[in-house]
C-alpha cells in the first residue's frame, strides 16, 4: 500500500513540477492565454496555425506537418493582485496587496511524424489564476487579525496537464484527437469565519494541500482552404476530477471542483509568404462548474448541492496576432487579447481570494534560429490592470465596498530542438 502511495505522489510531483503554472495566472479567468514561447508572442493566436509542438494544445489538429521536435519553456511571471476595502465591517478595510509576487512556469511538449499524413505527441502544461496570500492584515473587526479574521488567509490552486495527441490529415482536412490527464492541488487557509455557513464545518479550511485527479478529451480540426488560408476549430471536455474531499464543507457539492470545458476556433492567412495573421476565438464554460460559477450570495450553505461558489460568468476571448518570418534565422510575433470579465461587481467579496478579472493582454515574441536544428524563443506580455468594484457581502449593518484587482506582466525564453535537421552552424545573418 505505501508502495503505491509514493508512486502516485512521485508521479503527481513530476507532473507538477515540469507543467504546472502555479495558480496566479489569470489572463482568461483561469485559463492560459497560450502555452510556451510561440503562443505567448501571438496572445494564444494559432487555432489555425501550426506552429510546433507546442501548438496541439491550441488545436490537436496542429501536429500534421510539424517536423520531429521538442520544445521546452520556462516562465518568469508576476502578477499584482489585490483589493481596497471602503469602509468595510466584515472585510479588513484599505489597500492589500497578496504577498508572493513572482513565480515560475515550466513547460515541455513532443511531435513526431508517423508518415506524411499522420503525426503524434505529448505535452505537459499547467493553467492557474485562483492564488493570494495575504499576510499581516489588521482588521478591526475582530480581536486578532486576518482579512476575515482568521488570520493569514489565502486559497492555492494548481493544475498541471499531460496530453497525448492523435492527427491525421485526409487531403485538406485533418482531425486531430487527444485525451488529458489533469492533476490539481489545493489549499485554503483563514476562513474559519465562513465556516458556520457551511454543510460540513470541519471540512472547510485549513486542511492542508489535497491533490485531486480527472481526465478529459480534446479535440481539433483544420481546413487548409486555400494556400494562403487555413480555418481550424477546437475544443475540450471538462476535466472530470475527483472530489477534494478536506474541503466538501467549502466547494459545492461536496467538494467538487471539475475543470471547465471550452471551445475555440480561428483563422490564420498568409497576405505575403513571409507574413501571416490570425484572429482565434474562445468560449470558456465556467458556468458548467457549480463551485466556480454559483452565486457567492446563495442562502445555500456552502459545499452542498446549489452551494455558494465565486459566481464565475463565461468567458469570450478573442485574439488578435501577426508573425513575420524576417529572414531564415528571425521571426518576430505581436498579438492583442480582449476577453470578457468572469467576475461580478456582487461577488467581489469572495473574490478577494480569487480576483481573477483582467480583460486585455499585449504581447510580442521572437524566435531566433541558432543551428539548423535549434532555436531560442523569447516572448512576453503584459495585462494592464483590471478593477471590479461592488459592494461588501456581509452580515452586518452599513457594508461598506470592495474593489478587486490584477494585473500582470511575463517573459518567456524556450528553446525547440528539431531532431532531424543538419546539425551545422548557421552564419549569421547580420
Amino acid at each position: 500500500m505505501q508502495k503505491g502511495r509514493s508512486s502516485g505522489q512521485l508521479y503527481l510531483a513530476i507532473l507538477l513540477g515540469l507543467s504546472s503554472a502555479t495558480a496566479a495566472h489569470a489572463t482568461e479567468g483561469y485559463f492560459l492565454g497560450g502555452y510556451g514561447a510561440t503562443q505567448t508572442g501571438l496572445a494564444g493566436a494559432g487555432v489555425a496555425n501550426p506552429e510546433d509542438a507546442m501548438s496541439m494544445t491550441l488545436n490537436p489538429a496542429n501536429i500534421v506537418g510539424v517536423d520531429r521536435q521538442v520544445n521546452l519553456g520556462m516562465s518568469l511571471f508576476a502578477p499584482q493582485r489585490g483589493y481596497t476595502g471602503t469602509n468595510t465591517q466584515f472585510v479588513a478595510p484599505g489597500n492589500h496587496s497578496s504577498s508572493v509576487p513572482v513565480f515560475l512556469m515550466p513547460n515541455i511538449a513532443y511531435s513526431q511524424p508517423i508518415d506524411g499524413a499522420s503525426s503524434w505527441g505529448v505535452a505537459l502544461y499547467g493553467n492557474g489564476g485562483m492564488n493570494t496570500v495575504y499576510n499581516g492584515v489588521a482588521n478591526p473587526a475582530c480581536p486578532g487579525a486576518g482579512l476575515f479574521c482568521g488570520g493569514k488567509a489565502g486559497v492555492n490552486l494548481m493544475q498541471g496537464f499531460l496530453q497525448a495527441d492523435y492527427a491525421h490529415s485526409f487531403g485538406q482536412f485533418t482531425i486531430g484527437v487527444a485525451p488529458i490527464v489533469a492533476v490539481q492541488l489545493f489549499g485554503a487557509e483563514g476562513l474559519g469565519a465562513f465556516a458556520g455557513q457551511s454543510a460540513t464545518p470541519g471540512a472547510f479550511t485549513n486542511r492542508g494541500t489535497q491533490a485531486s485527479y480527472g481526465v478529459g478529451l480534446h479535440g481539433g480540426v483544420e481546413w487548409r482552404a486555400t494556400s494562403a488560408l487555413r480555418i481550424g476549430a477546437s475544443g475540450g471536455t471538462p476535466d472530470w476530477m475527483t472530489k477534494l474531499s478536506k474541503y466538501s464543507g467549502l466547494f459545492a457539492n461536496g467538494g467538487s471542483f471539475n475543470i471547465p470545458g471550452f471551445v475555440s476556433a480561428g483563422v490564420a492567412y498568409d497576405i505575403q509568404p513571409d507574413l501571416t495573421l490570425m484572429v482565434d476565438y474562445k468560449h470558456i464554460f465556467y458556468s458548467g462548474v457549480a463551485s466556480i460559477s454559483d452565486s457567492s450570495r446563495l442562502a445555500q450553505p456552502f459545499g452542498s448541492s446549489g452551494g455558494p461558489g465565486f459566481g464565475w460568468k463565461d468567458v469570450d476571448v478573442v485574439a488578435l496576432a501577426a508573425e513575420w518570418r524576417a529572414n531564415a534565422r528571425l521571426t518576430l510575433r505581436g498579438g492583442v487579447e480582449f476577453n470578457t470579465n468572469p467576475v461580478g461587481s456582487s461577488d467581489v467579496t469572495l473574490n478577494v481570494l480569487a480576483p481573477g478579472v483582467t480583460t486585455s493582454q499585449f504581447s510580442a515574441g521572437l524566435t531566433y534560429r541558432v543551428t539548423s536544428n535549434s532555436s531560442i524563443d523569447l516572448a512576453g506580455y503584459y495585462v494592464p490592470r483590471t478593477t471590479v468594484t461592488g459592494p461588501e457581502f456581509a452580515p452586518v449593518p452599513n457594508p461598506g465596498t470592495i474593489a478587486i484587482h490584477l494585473s500582470e506582466a511575463q517573459v518567456t525564453l524556450g528553446w525547440t530542438y528539431h531532431f532531424d535537421s543538419d546539425a551545422k552552424p548557421i552564419k549569421a545573418a547580420f
